[in-house]
């Protein structure tokens, strides 16, 4: 029994519980006890359109080519992620990853990777319909097409370009070579979004593809987001359910983000992606490489954790676990996005990947 200096009894103490340890093996793991299997990787931050939402109509100052992961640089970190840290989903995003010279190599040495993961891509689709049949070829499983209306003057006016024609081509080549489920990722229009929302359901119910619409995030380059004017899931299910007979999709819904909703009585779905208004951190698997080599651990991290210079100054293979582990062990519980000290970051969406 412990005593005072008085003699008398002391009062027993419980001990706080000790910190957990961040693992240096097996899942990937944050302090949550979230492990992250989904790896998003940016190839690029270059575009070829400039989305309103996205980039400013002049564009932005791209990253000099020295500063990108070069493709022996990527590879070895898209092998490390599989083998060592449990990734077992990779989606490659930009920018524009088409853009990328050798996206091609890159899915080829990913697709024999072993364990092998599920290969997609998010793209915006301009060009899509010219090297879906190669990506098929080369391993890819699945796209993602960005498509945020089938008008064609709000295309333009959404996008500063032309390409409506080419998109829907890419799509349409993308279900010829089997690169399904197709799904549409739509970021609405304050001003023609539930319009251009009701339309693009038609569109993709009559293709046979999966549109998934995302609330607009405070990912711009010009840090002009406006939540009073972004259209969230409440609004555009109202829009939706005026003229479609939806219902909830009560199938478990994992660590996808999407709502789904059930169509009329088929097997088709639109899925609401509540980012601000309904946020679903808490079942959040991912983890995210920039083009110029950089852990971010969440699409709203104020922090990142520099692999490029680590890989350069010689770093092994045991060294840059130890560094990704580190910066996914520390991600925040959410993104912060309705907090009122929330800082949006520095990089927009082009730079850090979708």
């Amino acid at each position: 029994m412990t005593v005072t200096t008085l003699g008398i009894p002391a009062i027993r103490r419980d001990r706080e519980p000790a910190a957990p340890q961040m693992p240096r093996h097996g899942p990937l793991l944050d302090t949550f006890g979230r492990s992250a299997t989904d790896l998003r990787v940016s190839l690029t931050d270059r575009c070829n359109l400039r989305c309103s939402y996205c980039m400013p109509a002049t564009g932005l100052d791209w990253l000099p080519g020295e500063a990108v992961l070069n493709f022996d640089e990527l590879i070895r970190l898209l092998r490390l992620a599989v083998t060592r840290l449990g990734i077992t989903s990779i989606r490659f995003t930009g920018g524009e990853p088409l853009l990328y010279r050798r996206l091609e190599d890159v899915i080829a040495v990913t697709g024999r990777l072993q364990p092998r993961p599920e290969i997609a891509l998010t793209t915006n689709g301009v060009g899509l319909a010219q090297r879906a049949g190669g990506l098929a070829d080369a391993g890819l499983d699945r796209v993602n097409v960005s498509l945020d209306t089938v008008n064609a003057e709000h295309f333009a006016a959404i996008t500063r370009r032309d390409r409506l024609g080419a998109v829907l081509d890419g799509l349409s080549a993308a279900a010829d070579v089997g690169l399904r489920p197709v799904k549409v990722n739509a970021v609405l229009d304050p001003v023609t979004g539930l319009a251009d929302a009701v339309e693009l359901l038609r569109f993709c119910l009559a293709h046979d593809y999966q549109l998934r619409i995302i609330e607009q995030m405070p990912l711009d380059a010009g840090h002009q987001w406006n939540r009073d004017a972004a259209l969230t899931a409440d609004v555009i299910i109202a829009a939706l359910q005026g003229n479609f007979d939806l219902s909830p999709d009560t199938r478990p819904r994992g660590s996808a983000p999407a709502r789904l909703w059930r169509v009329g009585d088929g097997a088709a779905t639109v899925g609401i992606i509540s980012s601000v208004s309904d946020a679903f951190c808490a079942a959040c698997d991912r983890t995210r490489l920039t083009a110029d080599g950089q852990v971010r651990n969440c699409l709203f991290a104020a922090a990142e954790t520099d692999l490029r210079t680590m890989l350069r100054s010689g770093a092994d293979d045991a060294d840059l676990e130890l560094a990704w582990r580190t910066a996914m062990w520390n991600k925040a519980a959410g993104h912060g996005i309705n907090d009122p000290g929330f800082i949006q970051p520095d990089r927009p969406m082009s730079a850090i990947g979708g």
